[in-house]
């Protein structure tokens, strides 16, 4: 399987090799690796673990190879390698204000490869594996699910490279996070083909309304994954942010933002649905315009 995203900016397809690539396929792939190793690797405490030793300040030694390996721009980065004082202190480092420009209309929240359906109900037709994708089992919630179950569907994954705080698409007013505790899954394309609605409804995610003046009431929700150790809100709830504001942040490992929003009240970019229907994934960067 071929993991392939189109860079929105310079419309190149490219092809992603995520870190420990041949470790996926075996937990995602092979019949072996999903039935004996697979149940251990997404137990909370495999995660936890690793995410204490990213914390460690001999950590600080893996930062600079992983640069050169995954092409990291750190001239955008506040810090210097040199300043961190662990990877994941590294790993959920901040950016300079001009390094993501807040665009007009609906805004990516974070950096990653986005996918989006105008009705939930496409997201079968891109993820054809598994059970059916129920929204109240996502949500935990049966009375919102019913409350979104027309609304557009947004995922931004995000690999080890991005950048990992997360930002409000839009203005408004955000809830209290509801947390739903859950396993560890990778959110690699590898585990998404293989289940997608096993990955989002069995990972631990939470999640929080946006209630906004034109946009109605928008969930925001993010979604760990293996070797995410935590999920960190930075926001004030039932405070007003402006788009563009800090949410919150992942630490190690790859991670996603699921987002619901009414479909009356969002016209998504049409590259970025078409990019979908043809079952690619498009880069969008934090800030930049994915509706209106």
């Amino acid at each position: 399987m071929k993991i392939q995203f189109i860079h929105r900016k310079t419309k190149e397809i490219i092809t992603e090799t995520p870190p420990a690539e041949g470790l996926l396929k075996f937990l995602y792939d092979n019949p072996f690796g999903k039935t004996t190793v697979l149940p251990i690797a997404k137990r909370k405490f495999i995660s936890e673990y690793y995410g204490k030793k990213m914390y460690k300040p001999s950590s600080t030694k893996k930062i600079e190879k992983f640069v050169k390996q995954l092409n990291i721009d750190m001239s955008e980065s506040e810090k210097q390698i040199s300043e961190f004082t662990s990877f994941n202190d590294f790993f959920y480092r901040k950016l300079k204000p001009s390094a993501r420009p807040i665009e007009s209309g609906f805004v990516s929240p974070g950096d990653g490869k986005l996918i989006a359906f105008e009705n939930i109900s496409d997201v079968h037709h891109f993820f054809v594996k598994g059970r059916k994708f129920i929204l109240s089992e996502f949500l935990n919630d049966i009375d919102i699910a019913n409350r979104y179950k027309d609304a557009s569907l947004i995922i931004l994954r995000l690999a080890p490279n991005d950048y990992h705080r997360f930002h409000f698409p839009y203005s408004g007013v955000p809830s209290e996070v509801t947390k739903i505790k859950g396993s560890y899954f990778s959110v690699s394309p590898h585990a998404l083909a293989s289940n997608f609605t096993k990955v989002f409804c069995e990972n631990k995610r939470e999640f929080c309304t946006l209630k906004t003046a034109d946009k109605g009431a928008i969930i925001i929700a993010p979604v760990g994954a293996t070797m995410v150790g935590s999920i960190l809100e930075t926001y004030t709830p039932n405070q007003e942010v402006n788009k563009g504001d800090e949410m919150g942040y992942f630490a190690f490992g790859g991670s996603t933002i699921v987002m619901l929003v009414a479909k009356n009240n969002l016209k998504i970019d049409a590259d970025i649905l078409e990019n979908t229907k043809n079952n690619m994934e498009t880069f969008v960067q934090m800030g930049e315009k994915i509706g209106i």
